[in-house]
Formats: C-alpha cells, sequence, structure tokens
C-alpha cells in the first residue's frame, strides 16, 4: 500500500477530478479534502465510546433518547436522564444489599419512583423492612439474631441514618442478651456447686459415728452405774 503526503491544495481540473473519484475506491474511516474529519469507530474503546454517545444523545448504545411524544431530549433533559439512571442503579443495588445480609429477617424492598424525561419510571429512594425484635426468653437467640441484623442495616457501601438507627438499636438488644446469657450461666454454675457441696456433705455424714438417742444415753449410764436400765 502506497501513502501520499500532499502538501498543500492541490489544483485539479474538472475532468481530472470526476477521473479520480471515479478511479480511486473510497475506504471507511477516509474523508475527500474539504469534508469534516469522521471519527474512527472501529477501534474506539468502551471507556472512549460511552462519552462520545452521551454526547450524541444516545443510551446504553442506543439510538438517541426521546420523549414519550417522540420530541429529542434536549441536552438538559439527557443530563437529567443519565442522573437518574445513576440513582436508580445505586438504590437497587443499596436495598439489594440489606436483603442479601438480612436474609430470613428482611422483607421485600420497596422503591419511591421518579418519572423521567423519557417517560420512564426510575427509582430515587427504598427501604427493606427488617425484624430487628429480641427473641422472648432465649438470649441465646436474640444474639444470634442481633449479630445478623446489624451486619444487615450496615450491608450497603454508604449506609443512611436509619440504618445506623436500627443497628444502634440492635446492638442494644445484644448487650442486654449477652448480660442476661451471663446471668444465666452464673447461676447453673451455682447452682451446679452447691449441689456438689450437698452431696459431699452427705457422704462425710455416713462415715461419722451415728449421734445417741435418749434412750441410748440412759441405758450406757444405768451400765456405767451397775443399774439396771430403765425404758424410756
Amino acid at each position: 500500500m502506497h501513502a501520499t503526503t500532499v502538501v498543500g491544495p492541490v489544483a485539479l481540473s474538472p475532468d481530472a477530478w470526476q477521473a479520480a473519484n471515479n478511479t480511486a475506491p473510497q475506504v471507511d474511516g477516509t474523508r475527500r479534502l474539504g469534508e469534516p474529519q469522521r471519527t474512527d469507530t472501529s477501534t474506539e474503546s468502551p471507556e472512549g465510546k460511552a462519552p462520545r454517545e452521551a454526547s450524541e444523545g444516545k443510551v446504553n448504545g442506543g439510538e438517541r433518547a426521546t420523549k414519550p411524544n417522540g420530541e429529542t431530549l434536549s441536552d438538559a433533559e439527557l443530563r437529567q436522564l443519565e442522573q437518574l439512571k445513576t440513582t436508580d442503579q445505586e438504590v437497587r443495588r443499596h436495598e439489594l444489599a440489606h436483603q442479601v445480609a438480612g436474609g430470613q429477617y428482611t422483607g421485600a424492598a420497596s422503591y419511591e419512583y421518579q418519572r423521567g424525561p423519557d417517560g420512564q419510571r426510575y427509582a430515587v429512594a427504598g427501604e427493606v423492612p427488617i425484624d430487628y425484635g429480641p427473641v422472648p426468653g432465649d438470649p441465646r437467640a436474640t444474639i444470634d439474631k442481633m449479630q445478623q441484623v446489624i451486619s444487615a442495616a450496615l450491608a450497603p457501601a454508604d449506609p443512611s441514618p436509619k440504618d445506623h438507627q436500627v443497628a444502634a438499636t440492635a446492638r442494644q438488644y445484644l448487650l442486654t442478651a449477652q448480660l442476661e446469657l451471663a446471668q444465666q450461666q452464673s447461676e447453673m454454675n451455682e447452682a451446679r456447686a452447691t449441689g456438689q457441696a450437698g452431696s459431699e456433705s452427705d457422704t462425710s455424714d455416713s462415715t461419722e459415728a451415728p449421734s445417741l438417742s435418749r434412750y441410748d444415753i440412759v441405758t450406757r449410764t444405768a451400765q456405767a452405774s451397775g443399774s439396771d436400765a430403765l425404758e424410756a
């Protein structure tokens, strides 16, 4: 392949210009003298393609976004649309993190929507219900539950103030349950120690001389004095 470098404009007659156009093949990516420069998209990287498509008003690699009535969106509306799409993704990702970490203690997510300039609805806020109440009468189960609740509340990369509030409440329940469990274990240990002490005392008493009854005392006294024993 031969390359020709043109220095400055070259004057051609009309016949020569037409002959050159008829004989020279047109190759994609080339431009004629005087034509605006074209963008070569065959080797364009994804990083460069996205901003170019956004500037052209294309959404997600498709055609230029339009209003419900078919009108083309303005530049300001395009920027608003891209912001709504970003917010929608962030909100859904946030609530999904709660659900995955919360497991059985979380419910289905609900969202608040805003209609974009293209007529579509985009999530701008959301919430996931979570059960963070203690387990009555079972401090050990409460401890396990509160640990999972805290993990679920703080699972997103950017927990909200409400998320931090739920986590703080769950920590209080966690501490209370830990104290109750420690108290139960202390009472069990004390009862076990008391039971062992009572068992040892019974064993010790069985090896000692039996205590004398009133009748035994009278009999032994009579024997020592040489008199007959009196019945008590």
